[in-house]
């Protein structure tokens, strides 16, 4: 095992996020605990509870947070309801309901070193055209930032600037986590990675393999590129549903138990395998 700081970077994918809470909980009853936490768009909203609470208990929480009211409330307008709302704006979805249940398990006034671990999160400025990592200020409203899906929520206008969901830019940070001076990193991505891509057969394939390609480029180049000293595991998820591929995958909160499960058992044989016990 190699010795030094360890970080928990956790990548975006909406909610097949729930599969990084099977993960943590793998983790965490390994006795494995992180020095700092990355994350991006739903990784954000993980990993700020994460660096709140670094330990199992955070996973109990994790779990009833995903199949609350609250976290159906995000995406919980009827189809028909959003596309009458996405003629006249930009986006489907209020931030509201995210932004109450971020101030409920966070606090509205928690800043980022209130947190017990040093978090940090990605989101991309649109008027720079650039990723920005927020790591001072207030938590809440860097996590919505970093979670702002373009054409889902509307970007979230922080000191002047407008800020949309930190996976355009870095799905996958591992890059960040190992400029922050991590010398063992735990990937907690949502599967995609781990299926082969093939070319569009329908419209809404389109734009879904060009995003993909985008993330999944930049975390190859990051792999490519570690320090020597740097040991890197990419959990696994335990297989994602062809179903999680649709484009109304986000709104589908009812295999969360399952996704939390897969992942949980997958991970925790993955650590046993190849990662020495704490």
């Amino acid at each position: 095992m190699v010795s030094g700081p360890v970080a928990f970077v956790l990548g975006g994918g909406g909610v097949l996020g729930a599969v990084e809470v099977g993960m943590l909980r793998a983790l965490f009853r390994y006795g494995i605990q992180p020095d700092l936490v990355v994350g991006t768009s739903i990784g954000a909203v993980n990993g700020a509870l994460v660096a709140a609470d670094p330990c199992e208990a955070v996973t109990d929480r994790l779990v009833r947070l995903w199949a609350s009211p609250e976290a159906s409330e995000i995406y919980g307008d009827s189809i028909a309801r959003q596309l009458r709302r996405f003629a006249a704006r930009t986006h489907l979805h209020s931030p509201r309901p995210l932004r109450r249940l971020l101030e409920a398990e966070l606090g509205a006034e928690t800043l980022f070193t209130d947190l017990k671990v040093p978090f940090r999160c990605c989101a991309a400025s649109i008027e720079r055209a650039a990723e920005h990592w927020f790591s001072s200020g207030l938590v809440v409203p860097a996590v919505l930032a970093s979670a702002s899906v373009p054409g889902l929520l509307p970007p979230a206008p922080i000191g002047g600037e407008h800020f949309v969901d930190g996976g355009i830019v870095n799905s996958i940070p591992v890059g960040e986590a190992v400029q922050m001076g991590a010398r063992q990193i735990f990937v907690l991505q949502v599967g995609r990675i781990e299926r082969p891509l093939s070319p569009p057969r329908r419209p809404w394939e389109v734009a879904q393999v060009a995003f993909e390609i985008a993330r999944r480029h930049r975390f190859a180049r990051e792999m490519a590129v570690l320090p020597d000293d740097v040991d890197v595991h990419v959990l696994p998820t335990g297989g994602v549903a062809p179903r999680d591929d649709t484009p109304w995958a986000y709104r589908d909160m009812t295999a969360i138990g399952r996704r939390i499960s897969r992942a949980y058992t997958a991970s925790r044989r993955y650590l046993v395998e190849h990662v020495e016990r704490p």
